[in-house]
């Protein structure tokens, strides 16, 4: 079967950055800031430089590509990122920036001068640092200073340590000119294909309120310590992650989810009693009411457990962030572009978050979904079809043309 034009380009960009990060059981690891990353931006902007478009990179490392001049103003950006979770999929971030150099070449075969820009955003995953949508958020100036200054990698290596060793900087120029924002993206959920439909349009996108808790017990020998006199912190770990997950679901009719994502435990042998446990704790919803009471809740029961099990304990916020409602009329325009181009569409909510929460407060802001299988994302097996990923470049072209 011949391969559409946009389909051409898309095969060619994956197989380009197929092998950064790849992972021999499949899937990729793109930790932010790390030198896979690094091959990721640098492969996007020679790709793009390829095309014939002008390229460049800002003070935090976001790589852009456009048609336009430099000091166009009123253009409309279109966003992802090129980062990804450990033991991650090809699409996630990767579909929406390439959608967007399908949408520059589509435009210029068309000559149709519209002001259009494409940014590939450093570190939008939490993966290595516990804080997401970092270099939207820079540009953007929605990160907050000491979020970013207590954030760390995985090594405990601090994120300020990385910008400066890239030869970055935390305080970045303010993105100039950007009329509004435009992000394709998979849905990382399975609702589109559950409802037979083509082409999700977001309304609201869901905010990540993100706490790390140290359980602190007392490591002992495990065959001499009684079990009545055990300060087992793993014990309690386990306790909290079932209250987590109960507490989600107490909140899960608003659209409120609740997850212990990782567990380190030390001194993690056979023979020793637990001493000290970390818990990475996951909290999102689109209403602020249901997160204050997911976050009462949690807060509630940690307390309950580690009283009754004589362990101490620091509960801290490592990321928060708020619900973010997108642009009304951009949603209008996007269901009106959907119907142009024949595609079945609904409008939904996201539970993930994305660059385009950065955007929101600064201009119109509108996201498009595209359906991946099974639902499937953060995941080695994480799939969606090209033709999908393309039935988004047509949305995206209606909408920018004018023809919905």
């Amino acid at each position: 079967m011949k391969l559409t034009v946009t389909e051409k380009l898309l095969t060619e960009m994956f197989a380009r950055f197929a092998p950064i990060g790849a992972l021999p059981g499949g899937g990729v690891t793109r930790l932010a800031y790390t030198e896979q990353e690094d091959a990721m931006h640098e492969c996007f902007r020679d790709a793009a430089r390829a095309l014939g478009f002008r390229v460049w990179t800002d003070c935090v490392g976001n790589s852009y590509a456009a048609a336009f001049p430099e000091g166009t103003q009123g253009y409309t950006l279109l966003g992802s990122h090129l980062d990804s979770v450990i033991e991650g999929g090809e699409y996630d971030g990767v579909a929406g920036v390439l959608a967007g150099l399908a949408v520059l070449c589509e435009l210029r075969a068309r000559k149709n001068p519209l002001p259009v820009a494409v940014a590939a955003f450093r570190c939008e995953e939490s993966s290595n640092f516990r804080v997401c949508t970092v270099g939207s958020g820079l540009v953007t100036g929605t990160l907050e200073d000491d979020v970013l200054r207590a954030a760390s990698d995985r090594q405990g290596v601090p994120l300020l340590a990385h910008l400066r060793a890239h030869g970055y900087e935390k305080d970045a120029a303010l993105l100039r000119g950007c009329a509004r924002y435009l992000e394709l993206h998979i849905e990382q959920g399975r609702v589109l294909q559950e409802r037979g439909c083509e082409i999700g349009v977001v309304s609201a996108i869901a905010a990540p309120h993100r706490y790390v808790l140290r359980l602190n017990g007392m490591a002992e020998h495990s065959g001499a310590t009684p079990m009545p006199l055990r300060r087992d912190s793993l014990c309690a770990a386990a306790e909290v992650i079932l209250a987590v997950e109960r507490a989600g679901q107490e909140e899960a009719a608003n659209d409120s989810v609740a997850t212990v994502g990782a567990v380190e435990n030390r001194p993690n042998v056979m023979n020793a009693v637990p001493g000290t446990t970390t818990l990475q704790i996951d909290l999102r919803g689109i209403r602020e009411d249901s997160l204050r009471r997911l976050e009462q809740a949690v807060t509630r029961r940690v307390e309950e457990i580690c009283a009754r099990r004589g362990i101490d304990y620091a509960l801290k916020a490592a990321d928060i962030k708020h619900p973010v409602q997108l642009d009304e009329a951009l949603q209008r325009a996007l269901c009106a572009a959907a119907e142009t181009a024949g595609l079945s569409h609904m409008v939904m909510p996201s539970g993930a978050g994305h660059d385009a929460m950065s955007f929101a407060e600064l201009c119109p802001t509108g996201m498009v979904f595209i359906p991946c299988r099974d639902g499937v994302s953060h995941n080695i097996r994480e799939h969606t079809e090209l033709s999908q990923i393309e039935n988004g470049v047509l949305v995206l072209l209606h909408l920018l043309s004018g023809e919905a």
